[in-house]
Formats: structure tokens, sequence, C-alpha cells
């Protein structure tokens, strides 16, 4: 029995045995499968993360060698300044490896060091002088910045580029510009050399040839003259445009800001050229819109330069017709606008008539003269006066220059004023091309009601036919014809009749009374002055003005003493001639001592005292700007209650000259060759020391006019 019992139960334990066996197996293959299945997953990421590796490490690669391609030097540094990373070029230029270079504090030897910029977010921008290993000087130019790190201190990171060509350019070109500017200096001494040297001999020139005209002469005589005085004043135009254009050309050109009133200035502009206008049977006329400021902001003497230039080309170039001048204000800027009836530039042409030297007809027939500058300097002053032109031209039709100005207007300028005319009728007779139109505008502009034509028969049948309360006729439709005009204009009970003419004209027509007229307005006709006959058209024309002449310029003092000093003999005898054709006794100092001695002698009451000094600058002994600062030095000692005015006389006429001049004493700076008028108005202002006293520069502002 108990066999049995243990049989079956070890029957049961190899049972149970077996069954844990077999449990024991399965579970160890579900482990197995599993291991295998993460061994699979685990061999399948690691595969994913070399190739991730790898291609972290190719980009690496691949930057790090773009990086080593540029050239750059790249460095970064711990706050304690040792190396964490140097690329190849950085330890190129300190002779070593970037991998010996890490931890260390090497840097390279640095002789000077230029801040750039400064950024806002904190990149320094600088250069720095340095040696390499070879001792070979290199400029780096460095980008430093802060690079955050995750696990520590902000490191410090430099990106530098070698410079050293482009520095070493910039010392080439900085030399370069150093001997351009010597070579301008020296050109520019020695056009103001050259200027000086043609200037003095034409002063003779010119001015004997105005004593001369001044003498009795017959027909021949007069014309040789005459050709003597145009072509001085042909080569003296000439000198002047090559030293405005050496001017614009070096930069020397300085701008002044003041107050002046531009149409003013136009107008005398256009009186300056009337005469030339008028010898060659040209209409010369200005128009101004009435809403141009009274006065506005600029450098009235660059601005009278370059209408001078404009509307003198234009008068050159016109032989038939007339030039006219167009003033205007538009979007805040002034508006030049200078019109002529000439031949016009072809279209390949109207670019290059602003180069050097260059004319719209470049042929070797061309009948006109001239340096070809003219247009190059207005094309050069503009842009620094903040304006621009352009050119409209069609040959055989004339051509049209417009000129752009942004000028500011005068803070204390006012509104023009525009008369009233309304119910005023006028007839104009006239056919000049440009002067016509333009009075009949500006008279048009009062609300005067204008009938125009150009023809006398025509303005007969009007004054019959139309009631007339003011004539104007244009002398040149012939003399005989104004005068049957006015007759008729009288007889029709017309109250105002005025004639039209240059002043070579009024000579020539004799007294506007004796013709049938009550008033008269010269060419070129002002826009105020035609205002002014409208609004008087009740009462007779006031009395002309002229300038001084040398024919009653003597019966201003009972001949004042001028102390003279010239070193040229035939400037001196020019100078004392026509000294004396103005009523002045000259005393002639041949150097800048001699004055200083003619004028201590009467200073101290040895001699009679002078009324007025006029000194050359440029003289041998002692220069006209040492004797005018020994005078003033002497008349401060002496106490003296007037000083007396000074002259001085040069042929330089740049500004620097000018300058020199009043820091030495002088009140007024000519230039060679003398106008008689100035020197005449300075003899009149010598003589009341109320008007020629604090600077004396009326005389100034005629002369820069």
């Amino acid at each position: 029995m108990s066999s049995t019992v243990l049989l079956v139960v070890l029957c049961v334990v190899l049972a149970v045995a077996a069954a844990i066996a077999t449990l024991a197996a399965w579970l160890l293959t579900r482990d197995h499968r599993r291991l295998e299945a993460r061994a699979a997953d685990l061999a399948e990421a690691t595969e994913r993360l070399n190739d991730q590796l790898f291609a972290v490490t190719e980009s690496e690669e691949r930057h790090r060698s773009l990086i080593e391609a540029q050239g750059d030097l790249i460095v970064r540094r711990t706050p304690d300044g040792r190396i964490t990373y140097a690329n190849r070029a950085y330890a190129t230029l300190l002779g070593t490896s970037p991998d010996a270079l890490i931890g260390s504090t090497e840097a390279p030897i640095v002789q000077a060091t230029s801040l750039i910029e400064m950024r806002g977010d904190g990149t320094r921008l600088f250069d720095e002088r340095m040696a390499d290993v070879g001792g070979e000087e290199r400029w780096i130019s460095w980008a430093e910045s802060h690079v955050p790190m995750p696990d520590g201190p902000h490191l410090t990171q430099r990106v530098g580029r070698d410079v050293t060509s482009r520095v070493a350019s910039e010392q080439q070109l900085d030399e370069a510009l150093a001997h351009a500017n010597s070579a301008n200096d020296a050109k520019s001494r020695f056009l103001a050399t050259v200027s000086h040297e043609f200037r003095t001999p034409l002063n003779g020139i010119i001015g004997m040839a105005d004593l001369l005209s001044d003498t009795r002469l017959d027909a021949e005589q007069t014309t040789y003259v005459r050709a003597l005085r145009t072509s001085g004043h042909a080569l003296l135009s000439l000198i002047e445009e090559i030293l405005d254009f050496a001017k614009v050309e070096a930069g020397r050109t300085t701008l002044s800001e003041e107050p002046f009133d531009l149409v003013a200035l136009a107008e005398g502009v256009v009186e300056l050229l009337a005469p030339k206008a008028h010898d060659k049977g040209l209409s010369l006329a200005t128009l101004a819109d009435p809403a141009l400021p009274p006065l506005l902001m600029g450098d009235p003497d660059r601005v009278r330069q370059i209408l001078i230039n404009l509307v003198g080309n234009a008068v050159k170039f016109t032989e038939t017709g007339g030039v006219g001048v167009r003033l205007g204000w538009q979007d805040g800027a002034a508006r030049v606008i200078v019109e002529d009836t000439g031949p016009g530039i072809p279209a390949d042409r109207l670019s290059a008539i602003f180069d050097e030297f260059e004319q719209a007809d470049e042929t070797t027939a061309r009948t006109h003269g001239g340096s070809g500058l003219g247009l190059a300097i207005v094309k050069r002053l503009l842009p620094l006066m903040g304006g621009e032109i352009a050119v409209d031209s069609q040959p055989g039709k004339g051509s049209r220059f417009t000129v752009t100005l942004t000028l500011r207007v005068a803070g204390a300028a006012s509104e023009a004023v525009i008369p009233d005319h309304r119910g005023l009728s006028v007839l104009l007779v006239s056919h000049a091309p440009f002067e016509a139109a333009y009075l009949a505008e500006i008279a048009g502009l009062t609300g005067a009601l204008i009938r125009q034509t150009g023809e006398p028969a025509d303005a007969q049948g009007m004054l019959l036919a139309h009631p007339v309360d003011v004539l104007m006729v244009d002398l040149s439709v012939g003399a005989e014809r104004a005068r049957e005009l006015a007759i008729l204009a009288r007889a029709a009970g017309v109250g105002r009749r005025i004639i039209i003419l240059s002043p070579f004209e009024r000579r020539s027509f004799g007294a506007p009374a004796a013709a049938g007229f009550d008033a008269f307005l010269v060419k070129p006709v002002r826009g105020r002055s035609l205002l002014a006959q409208l609004r008087d058209r009740g009462q007779p024309a006031g009395a002309e003005t002229t300038s001084l002449a040398p024919e009653n310029a003597g019966k201003l003092v009972e001949r004042p003493r001028v102390l003279l000093a010239e070193d040229n003999e035939i400037n001196a005898l020019l100078a004392r001639r026509t000294l004396e054709k103005l009523g002045a006794d000259p005393v002639w100092a041949r150097n800048g001592q001699e004055a200083v001695d003619l004028m201590m002698a009467a200073l101290s009451g040895e001699t009679a005292p002078f009324a007025l000094g006029v000194f050359d600058v440029r003289m041998p002994i002692m220069d006209g700007l040492k004797a005018a600062r020994m005078i003033r030095d002497e008349e401060v000692a002496m106490a003296v209650m007037h000083r007396l005015p000074l002259i001085a006389v040069t042929a330089n006429v740049s500004a620097e000259d000018r300058q020199a001049a009043m820091a030495a004493g002088f009140d007024d700076c000519l230039p060679k060759p003398l106008v008689r008028d100035q020197l005449a108005l300075w003899l009149k202002l010598a003589l009341d020391p109320a008007q020629a006293s604090p600077a004396a520069g009326t005389p100034a502002k005629e002369h820069a006019a």
C-alpha cells in the first residue's frame, strides 16, 4: 500500500515537474522573442543615430571647410581669455595649429586699434593693426560679439578679415587726394597769377580805349576804338569764364545765404546785357509772376552768374527776334525760363552743350566764338544750390532753358500788392517777339483791358473804333509812325501816351513831349516801371535816373585829392586821367611805401588831406595790403575823426583776395579793369563821411551787381 502511494506520488511529482518544465520553456521562449524584438528595435535606433551622427558630422565638416575656405579669422575665448575654439586661419596668423591653441591665451601683438561702430545688439566693430608670425604688418577688421552657452558663462567670439590691401588702397587714395589737392592749389595759384598778368595790361587797353573814345575822333577812328574795346571785353570775358570754371571744378565755390529780390536781380541782368542785344536789333524783356515772393534766401551772386550765362548765351546766338526771361513761383521753388528766337539746338547736341568747351555748332565754320564754359558753369553750380536745369529746343524755332531753384522765402517778406487797373483801356503797339507779349500780360494781370497790334495802321483804326485810356508805342515801329500815332491819340482824347525806346533811341528820338508823348519807358522795361506809369496815368513822367557821367562828374567837388598807389605806369596814367575827368586831383605813389609817406604827410598837416585812396594790391617794396594796415594803425594812433576811404584794386578777383583786402583795412576791393562809374561812386561817397563810413558797403554791392 505504501509502495503504491509512493508510486502515485512520484507520478504526480513527475507530471508537475513536466508541467513546470513545459511552462518554463514557454516563458523562456516568450522572453526570448521579446528580447529579440527589443534588440531589433535597439539595432534600428542605433542605425538611425549613426545616420544622424554621420549627417551632423558631415554638416560640421562642410561648414568647417566653408569657414576655412573663406579665410576669415575666428576665435572664441572664455571671460578669462582662454581659447575654446580657433580656426586654421587664426592659428596660421600665430604660426601654430588650432589644436595647440585650445586652452591657451595666445594673441597677436596689437600695434593700433580704431573703433568703427558699436551696434545696438552689442556687436563691436573695430580695426586692429598687428604683426603676424613673420613680423609682417597686417590690418584685421574684427566683429566682436558674445555667444551664450547653455552650461556656462558667455564666450567672446571674434570674426576677423584681413583688410591690409584695402587699408593700403585707402592710404594710396589719401595720398592721391593730397597730391590732387596740391595740384589744384598749384593750378589755382597759377590761374590767379595768369589772371593778374592778363588783367593788368587789359586794364590799360580797355581803359585807354575808354579815354580815347572821350576825345574828338572821326568816323574811322571811332570804329577802330570800338573794335579795340570789344576785343578787350571779349578777352576779359574769356578769362573770367575760365577762372569761374576752375573754381567750380576745384570745389572752392562757397554759397552765401542772404535775402535778395529775384525780380530786381533778373531785371538788373537784363539791363546789363541790353546794350549788346540792342546793338544786334534784338528785343530783350522780363516778365515776373506776381506770386513770386518779394524776398528769397540764397546766394544772389551765384544766381546772377547763372542768369548772366544763360541770357548772355541767348543774346549771343540769337540774330533776329529777341530773348525773354520769365520768372515764376511753383511748389515752393523759383522757376526762371530763358527763351529766345535763335537757331535752336539739334537734338543730338542737347546734352553735349553742358560739357566743357562745347557749343551747339561744332563745325569749323561756326559763326559764334566763346570758350563754351558758360553752360558748364551753370550745370555745376545748380546742384550746389539745390537746383536743376532743363532745355527744350528745336532747330530753327529757338531754345528754352528752364532753371528751377529751391529757395526759402525770407522770413520778413511780405506779399506783393498788385495794382487795380480794372476798367483801364490800354492799346499796345509793338511787334517785339517777347516784350510785347510780356507787357500785355503784366498790364492784364492788373485787370486792364489790353489790345495789342504790331501794325501802326491797325492801331490807327483801333484808336478811332474804341475808347483808349493809355497808348503805348514801341519805337521799333518807326519814329514817324510813332509820332503820327501820338498826334492821333491826343486828338482822340487819349489821356496817357507812352513811348517805349532803348537808351540809344532816346538820344536820337529827342524829347518825347515834342513828339506828342507825355511819358516814356526805357527798354528793357521793368514791370514795376510799367505799373507805375499806368498808375500815374494822369501825371507827367518823372525825370530819368542817370548814372554819373564824365561830363558832369566834375561838378561833385572842388577837385578833391586822391592818393593813387600804382606801380604800373600805364595803369597809373589811366587811373590819373580817369580821376581827373571825374573832377579829382590824383597824387601818384609808385609803391606802398611812397603811399604811406604821402599819407603821413597829410595826417600831420604838412600837405592837404586826401579824400580817397586807391591802392593796387601788388606793388614792389611794399604791397597795398601792408600799406593799408600801416595807414589804419596810424589813424588809430592819431585818433582821426574820419578815416580815409581806401579802395583796393586788384587783377585777382577771388573771394580770398577780397577777404584779405577787407581784413587789411580796405573799404572795398575793385577788380581790374576799373569801371569808371564805380570809381566815381566811391569818389562821391568819400566826400560825405556819413555815407562812406560804416563799411561803405554800397559800392561793393554795386560792384557785385
